[in-house]
């Protein structure tokens, strides 16, 4: 700095021109603004918003000196003599000038006759304006300051704020005369106007995962404010001033601490724009973060966590310092606190507070803050916070403790997931600020059917879910699953509150499941019965079903604006309806179960994942229950394998115990042709399984093997098979009408076929030849041979041709009874 001074003061002596000094100034700033990165690292930020700040008052002043020996020569006045003041204004009046916040400069002057103060005042903003400055100014005269103040709001905020930067120090005597006199101006209008400013601030930037930093809750404002009030009734420079009767040394400590963090965010969200930012966007994370040391996504984890921390801390304090300042927008209804000092005796006194007494009064957030607390919260207050949630409108005490920074300490096992940044691209808010939502949704639920299953709750069980929804996403913020970890949590919270063993039971079920029904309603096929059952398998309860509905309900809403919305709604309300006769069928449900059991050992399994991804996918998508129950996760991912590589068919013959015949076809494979050439064989075990991209996957175990010299013969015999179709003659069984089964009304997708009767050769070929002859599609079949009976199971694709030739399929199956 010292360096551009000479160089100015050079130029001076050398008569240059106005333009040559402002083309130095320029290149100076140019230089200045390029550096101002490789600054800000080397000091982490520290101090930057001052020494930026002082950095601009040099450049100001050297252009004001400049202008005095354009306008005098040799002739100079002294500074004091010459009417003009140069003034800052705004976060540049504070010192806590950004990188690209606005330069504001006030000119002041008095109109003297012998000086022309409006031609020195146009030299100045020339040399500015041609050093490429960007200004935001403002001239007037000293004694119109205080009308001029009355004029707007934002003008008077702007001049109380006033600094001295340059110019008469004598004329700025006389300007601070007329700020005393805007600050003792309308005082309470004044306080009225900024809290009530601030409160549509707030509404319009609520603490969300891409905070404001500037106008949002806990930014800038909420400490501007408190200055602002402290400076027009105390005349204080800083909020630092106010320290002693209106806050404490602990306090302001704390307060100060976050607020330079979040000064060196805001410096740091500059220099990654490159442009004036105040909104922290989640895209713009990494780079922010990374600016102050949090170079990793873990690290990125701990930064975002720390924001919303610090703009807790910064609203908090303003709270209470701007009520201690003012008593403007407190009401006598707001909760204060009773004579208590204990924070168990202030949770009580909140367990019993009426809606109408929220928010609290600031004096009982400082109540909360500064009473007496154990390392750990005491045991006996879970009676207190069960009742608490007995109220219709917990939330607002929840509201309340999240205010004061206490719902981690209160409730321990939220304490690992409070702040937790969620940076999924759905959530809008951190958890701790997500979950009150949810619960307010929860108590204040607009739709009527779920209103009504919420009101059909008693008490108790609306009291459970409370807790449910409250912890269900806990378990974030640690490497298991987050689903994993709130059961156990859960488990523990609900001990402590007294809950009964069935309680805890399916309150562990919907938080491990508790984004399942939107995941479902939002990509599944809710036309596809799999899709349906396997929804349905975790919730086998009319009672489970609706705590899970009302839980969605409360968890979407709980995101951010127009996620639960018409059309959002209207799918979850269609997985809803289609669960509630699903389950009824307790049959399939039992089934779909055990197909769940064993997708999750296969998704567990190191060479399941191993498969390419669309594999996964299609192989978790094959609608056969009894292909997942009766093969181990091995035996699938050697079956898929298979199928995945198919260009037409495949088979295998296993003949060691007994004969194994596996069969892959796309598209032919005469069946009833292969059983009648083996029906000399006793069939004990047959299964079909449809697959994907119409593979069909068929077991047939014998109860015998083969001669080794047999093996040419069923090779060719597989051949043509898969390659022919054959015109058969076939003996007809004898089957009585009582040993069949149908039933059409199995499942939306599949009609069922069941035949127990002796075992006679030839049965399965005839019957899958009939089949072939009428165009009905096995979908997946069972069959079973033991003692001399056959005990058949066909699920049947309903395509209409198995339902509409039912008495006819009877007719040929028993015509020789």
């Amino acid at each position: 700095m010292e360096d551009l001074k000479i160089k100015v003061e050079d130029l001076l002596h050398q008569n240059k021109s106005d333009f040559e000094v402002s083309k130095l100034l320029k290149k100076e700033i140019k230089t200045y603004f390029g550096t101002l990165e490789e600054s800000f690292r080397e000091n982490n930020g520290k101090n930057f918003l001052v020494k930026h700040t002082k950095k601009i008052d040099t450049i100001l002043q050297m252009s004001y000196r400049v202008a005095m020996r354009a306008m005098f020569g040799t002739y100079m006045p002294m500074k004091s003599t010459l009417p003009i003041t140069l003034v800052a204004l705004g976060s540049y009046g504070r010192e806590q000038l950004c990188v690209y916040s606005d330069i504001d400069l006030m000119i002041v002057y008095k109109e003297v006759p012998g000086y022309n103060t409006q031609e020195m005042i146009e030299k100045i903003l020339y040399i500015l304006w041609d050093a490429g400055l960007k200004l935001g100014h403002r001239v007037h005269e000293v004694d119109e300051l205080f009308e001029v103040s009355k004029t707007d709001i934002t003008i008077k905020t702007s001049f109380i704020e006033s600094r001295f930067i340059e110019g008469s120090k004598q004329l700025w005597n006389q300007t601070q005369n007329e700020l005393h006199r805007i600050r003792k101006d309308n005082q309470e209008t004044f306080i009225a106007a900024k809290i009530e400013e601030m409160k549509t601030l707030h509404e319009k930037y609520p603490m969300t995962m891409e905070p404001n930093l500037k106008e949002g809750v806990g930014g800038f404002r909420n400490a501007n404010l408190v200055y602002w009030i402290g400076n027009i009734l105390y005349n204080a420079n800083s909020i630092a001033d106010l320290e002693g009767n209106i806050i404490s040394k602990n306090e302001y400590e704390e307060f100060r601490e976050a607020l330079y963090f979040l000064f060196k965010v805001r410096s740091a969200l500059h220099l990654a724009t490159g442009k004036k930012e105040d909104k922290l966007r989640l895209e713009l994370i990494p780079e922010v973060a990374k600016y102050l040391g949090y170079d990793d996504k873990k690290k990125h984890m701990k930064f975002s966590r720390k924001v919303i921390s610090h703009l807790k801390t910064i609203k908090l304090y303003s709270t209470i310092w701007v009520n201690a300042l003012s008593s403007y927008g407190t009401t006598e209804v707001m909760l204060q606190p009773q004579e208590t000092n204990t924070y168990h005796g202030l949770l009580k006194q909140l367990s019993c507070a009426k809606p109408e007494n929220f928010p609290v009064h600031p004096t009982f957030l400082k109540a909360l803050t500064c009473c007496y607390r154990e390392d750990e919260v005491e045991k006996n207050i879970y009676g207190t916070i069960y009742k608490i949630f007995e109220q219709p409108q917990s939330h607002l005490v929840l509201n309340t403790l999240i205010d004061a920074r206490l719902l981690g300490y209160t409730i321990p096992y939220m304490k690992k997931a409070i702040n937790l940044p969620q940076f999924d691209g759905y959530h809008q808010y951190a958890v701790g600020i997500h979950t009150v939502k949810c619960i307010e949704a929860l108590e204040n639920i607009k739709d009527d059917l779920i209103r009504k299953l919420y009101d059909n709750l008693s008490l108790e069980e609306q009291v459970f879910l409370k807790t449910v929804v409250l912890i269900h996403d806990a378990g974030k913020g640690r490497r298991k699953d987050h689903h994993e970890v709130g059961t156990v949590l859960f488990k523990g919270f609900s001990e402590k509150l007294g809950y009964n063993h069935e309680f805890v039971q399916v309150g562990k079920n919907l938080i491990l499941y508790h984004t399942l029904m939107s995941i479902t309603a939002q990509r599944e096929d809710l036309h596809s019965e799999q899709v349906i059952l396997k929804f349905s398998s975790h919730f086998p309860t009319q009672k489970e079903l609706n705590l899970i509905y009302i839980l969605t309900y409360a968890d979407m809403n709980g995101v951010g604006k127009d996620i639960y919305n018409n059309f959002s709604a209207s799918l979850i309300y269609e997985l809803y309806t289609q669960s509630s006769l699903a389950i009824k069928n307790v049959s399939l449900l039992k089934e779909t179960a055990k197909r769940i059991k064993k997708e999750k050992q296969l998704q567990r399994s190191i060479s399941f994942n191993l498969l390419p991804r669309s594999l996964q996918k299609k192989t978790l998508s094959i609608n056969s229950d009894m292909f997942f129950i009766k093969n181990t996760p091995q035996e699938i991912i050697n079956i898929v394998k298979i199928a995945q590589t198919l260009k037409e068919h495949y088979y295998s013959i296993k003949n060691e115990k007994f004969l194994t015949l596996e069969i892959y076809r796309k598209d032919n494979l005469d069946l009833s042709f292969l059983l009648q050439k083996l029906s000399h064989l006793n069939i004990v075990h047959m299964d079909i399984h449809k697959l994907f991209s119409n593979i069909k996957y068929f077991r047939i175990d014998f109860a015998e093997t083969i001669e080794e010299g047999d093996y040419i013969q069923l090779n060719e015999l597989m051949i043509e098979a898969l390659t022919e179709i054959h015109k058969l003659k076939i003996a007809k069984p004898k089957i009585l009408a009582k040993d069949i089964l149908i039933n059409c009304e199995h499942s939306q997708e599949h009609s069922l076929l069941k035949i127990n009767c002796l075992n006679q050769k030839g049965l399965l070929s005839y019957i899958i030849n009939l089949f072939d002859s009428l165009g009905v599609d096995i979908s997946s079949a069972k069959i079973h041979t033991k003692q001399n009976r056959i005990n058949d199971l066909f699920l049947i694709e309903k395509n209409g041709n198995f339902c509409n030739n039912t008495h006819l399929i009877i007719k040929e199956l028993t015509e020789n009874e």
